[in-house]
Order: C-alpha cells, then sequence, then structure tokens
C-alpha cells in the first residue's frame, strides 16, 4: 500500500483503542451478561417513530442469524413503572468535530433541555465535555436539571486546536481520539449497572476509507470494531447521534454513513468509517438524527426509555473466534418495527475464560 492513505492508516491503526502499543491486538472483553444470555433493549415505533407500550412477549420473535430463538425473559418498561429501571443518559458535548461557532447554540439548546418542566428530569442526567484535552465527565448523575445546566456553565469548551478543515492528518487525529474517547466512556459505564443512553451531540468524526488497506490494517480495524462493539454492549449503552449542524451540514456528509451501515463479518470487510459515530449508534439501537433544534432531539431519543421491553436469549455457540450473530426482533402487531441492536461478535466458550 502506497500514498496519502498508508501515512494516516499506519497512524490511525496505532493508536486505535483495541491495539496495545507493542502492537498485539487485545482480546474484546467477555460478554457480561450471565449464563452466555445476550440481553436486548427493544423500543416498539409505531408509523410515525413513537414508542409503543403494552405487548406482550407473545408479541415478539427473535431471529439470531435468521434463525428464530427461545426468549428466555421479557420484561416490559412502561412510563408508570419505570421506577428502579436502572435507565441514566448521558449527554456528551463533543467540541472536538463541531464547528466552533454552533457551541454557543448547543450548549443553549442542552441549558433549554435541562431546564424544562420545572429542572426536574425523568431519568438520571450526567454530561461529558469532549475537547482537545480529552474528555471530561461528571462524576454524578442527576435529576436536577439547574444543577446540570450550572456544571455546563462552569466548563468552557474553548477553541479547537483540530478544527474540521485540518486535512487528511487532522482527520486521522480527531477520529482516533473520538473512538478513544468512547471506549473510555464505555469502560467507565460498565461499572454502573442498568441501561445508559448515551446521546453524542456531534456532526460525527471523520468517516475515513480507503481501498487499498493492507491485510494487516484490515485486521488491526476489525479487532478494533469487535472490541468497540462488545464494550458497548457490556456497558449497556444504547448511542444516539445528535447532529447539530442541521441545514447546514451538506446533504452528502449527511448520509455519507449509510455505505458502511452493513456488518463487519471479516477483517476483508473493515474499513475505517465502520467506526464512525451515526455508524455504531444504528448498531447499538440508537437514533441517528439531524436538526439544529438539539433540545427536542435529546426529547426523542429520551424518550426511548419510557416504553421499552427488555428480551433475553441463548445464543448458539459461536462457529468461531469474533463471530458475528445477526439480530432482527419482528412484532407481530402490523405497523410496528423493532428498534434494538442489529447483532454482537460471539466467541467460543473456551475464550471467554479471561
Amino acid at each position: 500500500m502506497s500514498g496519502p492513505y498508508s501515512a494516516w492508516i499506519g497512524i490511525f491503526a496505532f493508536c486505535l483503542p483495541g491495539v496495545a502499543q507493542q502492537g498485539a491486538i487485545q482480546p474484546a472483553p467477555p460478554p457480561a451478561e450471565a449464563d452466555g444470555r445476550i440481553i436486548l433493549n427493544v423500543v416498539a415505533n409505531d408509523k410515525s417513530g413513537k414508542p409503543v407500550a403494552g405487548l406482550q412477549q407473545q408479541d415478539f420473535t427473535i431471529l439470531d442469524n435468521k434463525h428464530p430463538q427461545k426468549i428466555l425473559s421479557f420484561q416490559a418498561i412502561a412510563e408508570a413503572t419505570r421506577t428502579g429501571s436502572g435507565v441514566q443518559v448521558v449527554l456528551v458535548v463533543d467540541a472536538l468535530n463541531t464547528w466552533f461557532t454552533k457551541m454557543a447554540l448547543v450548549r443553549g439548546q442542552i441549558d433549554r433541555f435541562l431546564r424544562q418542566d420545572g429542572s426536574r428530569l425523568a431519568w438520571p442526567v450526567s454530561i461529558g465535555i469532549f475537547t482537545d484535552a480529552g474528555l471530561d465527565m461528571q462524576p454524578n448523575a442527576s435529576r436536577d436539571g439547574n444543577a446540570l445546566a450550572a456544571y455546563l456553565d462552569q466548563h468552557e469548551t474553548g477553541l479547537r486546536t483540530l478544527p474540521r478543515s485540518t486535512g487528511y492528518y487532522g482527520a486521522v487525529e480527531r477520529n482516533e481520539r473520538s473512538i478513544w474517547a468512547l471506549e473510555q466512556l464505555a469502560d467507565k459505564e460498565a461499572n454502573r449497572p442498568g441501561r445508559k443512553l448515551v446521546i453524542w451531540i456531534s456532526p460525527g468524526w471523520p468517516l475515513l476509507s480507503a481501498t487499498d488497506l493492507g491485510a494487516k490494517d484490515e485486521k488491526t480495524i476489525f479487532h478494533t470494531i469487535v472490541a468497540l462493539s462488545t464494550r458497548l454492549r457490556n456497558a449497556g449503552i444504547t448511542l444516539y447521534a445528535v447532529n447539530p449542524l442541521g441545514s447546514l451540514e451538506p446533504v452528502g456528509r449527511t448520509f455519507s454513513y449509510q455505505q458502511f451501515l452493513k456488518p463487519v463479518t471479516a477483517p476483508t470487510r473493515a474499513r475505517i468509517g465502520d467506526l464512525g459515530l451515526q455508524v455504531l449508534a444504528s448498531h447499538t439501537g440508537g437514533r441517528v438524527l439531524k436538526s439544529s433544534d438539539v433540545a427536542s432531539q435529546i426529547e426523542k431519543c429520551v424518550r426511548d426509555a419510557n416504553a421499552y421491553y427488555v428480551l433475553s436469549f441463548a445464543p448458539p455457540p459461536a462457529v468461531g473466534p469474533n463471530y458475528y450473530n445477526a439480530i432482527e426482533v419482528k412484532i407481530a402487531q402490523h405497523g410496528l418495527k423493532a428498534q434494538t441492536r442489529s447483532g454482537f461478535y460471539g466467541q467460543p466458550v473456551a475464550s471467554r475464560t479471561p
């Protein structure tokens, strides 16, 4: 491999979260679910995209690689019974990848969300500020919107040394730092029980891609995809991407992530674009939204916690390392569509032992 791609691929691969500095690939952490079960948080959306409550277990069918699976447990979470469900909301303000001129709007919109309804939030919320210096996370979640707004006011986002216009090398570094920050967040949230709705307010990080990757680069990227996907699942994270640029974002960039939505089942299919924010959000069962009305978009994301279903099943044994299981959940009632994780990477039982 030669040319401009070879240089930034080498830099990026060396810095990938799933790669040790000596070059050895760290194995993905073992699945967090007990007895090898896979837990799915499923939102049943009507045609308008609004979550629907009141469904029963018999309304759902789980397909693993197109094969029906027995539902081992079922729980319906509705607004009336959500107390004690363990849901938390994490708002990440991405000042590294968002135009500096839009940050005042973003902060104002988040403030508006936090102060609505008398500043008493439906779910515990924590805030993370992502800048050149890294991800600065608020220590404790709170339902006090005024206190959260005060925390946000105290943390300036500042000017960036890596603006969107810094070319290939700037894009590589922003990409690497963004993935690293998400990995840090997943590792932190893995220590807290319950479901987390991580709402990443950002136009997304650069969707770098190349057609001339070598086998070593493909393997490195593939293992990073596996490791990050597994970490997000183990942490109970549903990732949401909210683009605050609205109509200012070019249409081509808005939808460019869709070329990476197919599951990556082997190293030869891996591209750096498969680690894009919108791609990861789609695969975790989150939403990809775009509007300068950030407050309403956050509310739309949080609404998914008001009515959803927790299902579990035991997948068949993995036939090999990093075996991809495509997940599909079907709902018997006409017009309803399931929103959930699109798949996971299974490991042979022997490889799950630390």
